[in-house]
């Protein structure tokens, strides 16, 4: 296939260079002119090591350039900026093509998860995800790694499948998309509280119990968005929640551990150097608990810590306060 590539963050770059070497016609999109060059002179990531892309893998900062002919669009824009990019795709493109979502958020204001935003400008027919366990610091080196695959047409499903699959990069279909999604945004926020725990200093109890009821949290919130709860038992829910909760690869545990030993959200941020996606998803999770009136204490800390400067102890001071209620899974 000849596929047009959103993205050249280390997911992007990492899920591009997949795609050429499964031998489709890729063309990645970087957004900035300097990555551009830089990926097309060096033909390796700054944050990927040595990995060397494929030759056969174009890079170009043009966005109709990338687009042309495309017969897929895959992409790994930002949270904030993908309904912007996909208002340019839609008047760029040859004509409608089966898109790809990786990116993983919650769109503020609107409560919207990405394939809902992408269905008020493309048929829903054509949208599907890939979501799951994945650093690409581990996938790019072919280290087994197993995630999810789900669209609104099966047939799209199967495309994705079709197109990612590798010996080591393991592709379970699952037909719901809502759930496939939401698991995958929340549990950056989680992320980033299980790393604020760990830079407090406090153990493998303290996080476990955030990792669980963390995920209690996301199964009640997800309902909102007509998911189905048992989805978020599988590898875009807990085994997503896992792989970031408990790695230092994981860009979103990292800043909440910056920000635990001192930083600014800010300072942790310029030091990541790499989009942290749980502090925007942060925002519009806590938007939809309030709108549906559902509790959720360790969104609302972590929250509470990044954007109203709450000392970190004082917010794990204050969920221990909380009354204690029958666990119900």
């Amino acid at each position: 296939m000849k596929i047009c590539y959103l993205g050249a963050g280390t997911w992007g770059f990492c899920l591009a260079c997949i795609l050429a070497s499964n031998g489709h016609e890729v063309t990645l999109w970087a957004r900035s002119k300097d990555l551009e060059e830089k990926l097309k002179t060096t033909r390796k990531h700054p944050k990927l090591g040595d990995f060397e892309a494929p030759a056969n893998l174009k890079i170009t900062s043009d966005l109709k350039e990338a687009l042309a002919g495309a017969e897929a669009v895959v992409e790994s824009v930002t949270s904030s900026g993908i309904r912007e990019v996909f208002d340019k795709v839609v008047t760029l493109w040859d004509k409608p093509c089966p898109v790809i979502i990786t990116s993983k958020g919650i769109e503020q204001k609107t409560g919207l998860l990405f394939p809902e935003v992408i269905k008020e400008k493309v048929d829903d027919k054509l949208i599907g995800c890939l979501s799951g366990p994945s650093h690409a610091e581990e996938v790019i080196a072919n280290l087994p790694t197993s995630v999810v695959c789900s669209a609104y047409d099966p047939k799209v499903m199967m495309i994705i499948q079709d197109i990612f699959t590798t010996p080591t990069f393991r592709i379970y279909p699952n037909a719901d998309l809502m759930g496939v999604c939401f698991g995958g945004a929340m549990k950056n926020i989680m992320a980033i509280a299980c790393g604020i725990s760990d830079g407090l200093g406090f153990g493998d109890n303290t996080k476990a119990a955030l990792m669980t009821r963390g995920l209690h949290e996301i199964r009640k919130l997800s309902v909102t968005k007509g998911c189905k709860t048992t989805t978020l038992n599988g590898l875009s829910g807990m085994g997503d929640l896992c792989v970031t909760c408990l790695s230092k690869l994981s860009r979103n545990y990292r800043f909440g551990r910056l920000i635990a030993e001192g930083l600014t959200p800010d300072e942790a941020k310029q030091k990541i150097a790499m989009a942290v996606e749980g502090t925007y998803t942060c925002v519009s999770a806590l938007e939809l608990g309030r709108y549906h009136h559902i509790a959720v204490p360790i969104t609302e800390a972590t929250y509470s810590i990044i954007y109203e400067n709450l000392n970190p102890k004082d917010a794990v001071k204050n969920l221990l306060q909380r009354a204690i209620k029958e666990e119900h899974l």
